[in-house]
Order: C-alpha cells, then structure tokens, then sequence
C-alpha cells in the first residue's frame, strides 16, 4: 500500500547520496566529473565516456581522453563548472589537482552538505503530503473509512520520520568526512 511512497523516498535518498559524491573534499575522486557534461560533436557527453579517469594519488585525478582533439573541449568545460579547480593541460593529459581544503572551505562543503540534506527533508515531506491527499480523497470517495485515514497517516508519519533519520545518518556522515581531511 505504502510501496509507490517508500520507492520515492528511497530514491531521494539515493539522489542525496549522488549529490555528496559531487562534493569535493579534498581528496580526489572520478565521482566529482559525473555532473560536467562536454559538448563532444554537438553532443553533451559525460567525461568518463570520452577518457579513462585515474587517480594516480590522493589529491590528483589524471584525464586522459581517447579523441585528443576532444582535450580542449574537456578542459573548457572542467573550467566552467563549478568545480573551481583550473586543470593543467601537458597536451596529451588534463591534471586536476585537488588543494588541502582551508578551515573556510570546509564549513562551505559543511553548508552544502547540510543544504542537500534539507532540500531532501523537503521531498520527503512533500512525497507525505501527496500521500496522504490520496488517502483523503479516498476517503471522501468512501473508499476507505476514517479509521483507515487516521490509521494511514499515522504510518506514512512513521515513514516520514525514518526516511528523515536516514537523511541525517547520511549527512552526518559526509560531514565527519569533510571535517576528517
């Protein structure tokens, strides 16, 4: 009965869990690329389809594309997202070279960690609430009793509640990383 809801709200965790991949905190991972799209022959094509994606050690990851005329597309496109990371180019390779984050750039990531487990607080709640409007306008159709509404909203609250905890595990998580490195 509640399967539709708990699907949705399992996906705004996993969506959540997408989101801090992207966050940069300091040591380098392929994961941070996901979102950078390249215009490769009038296409936006992800990075990790047009080069192979290493990390040779903590703090670098070293892009080599498979098209070496797609080296300046890669470049310009690392350059204008919101990574703030200016990639060194030899050429042949594009070297991203992550610096020790500074005390002011992690209580920023802190932020941003905190601003996606909020805004997927509010999914959450929003999944309820249409939820919940469903079951009303179930009953008003007497389709199912007062009893069974009170009843429902009670277990989609439960639901509510444990998607919100999971939310704040996974949050409280990626914040002890941040604060870690």
């Amino acid at each position: 009965m509640y399967d539709e809801y708990e699907g949705k709200m399992k996906k705004t965790i996993e969506v959540l869990q997408s989101q801090y991949s992207t966050i940069r905190a300091g040591r380098a991972n392929p994961s941070v690329l996901e979102q950078i799209r390249v215009d490769y022959y009038g296409a936006p094509t992800p990075i990790n389809q047009i080069a192979s994606v290493s990390t040779p050690d903590p703090r670098t990851l070293l892009i080599q594309p498979w098209d070496a005329s797609s080296l300046k597309s890669i470049e310009k496109a690392i350059l204008t997202s919101e990574l703030g990371i200016n990639p060194q180019n030899d050429g042949r390779f594009l070297r991203l070279v992550f610096p020790q984050p500074t005390e002011e750039r992690r209580k920023e990531l802190i932020k941003q960690v905190n601003k996606f487990a909020e805004e997927s607080k509010v999914s959450i709640r929003n999944i309820r609430r249409d939820a919940v409007e469903k079951f009303k306008v179930q009953k008003k159709k007497s389709e199912i009793t007062e009893d069974d509404l009170a009843d429902t909203e009670k277990d989609l609250q439960k639901l509510t509640d444990d998607y919100i905890k999971e939310i704040d595990k996974v949050a409280r998580k990626k914040e002890s990383e941040i604060k870690e490195i």
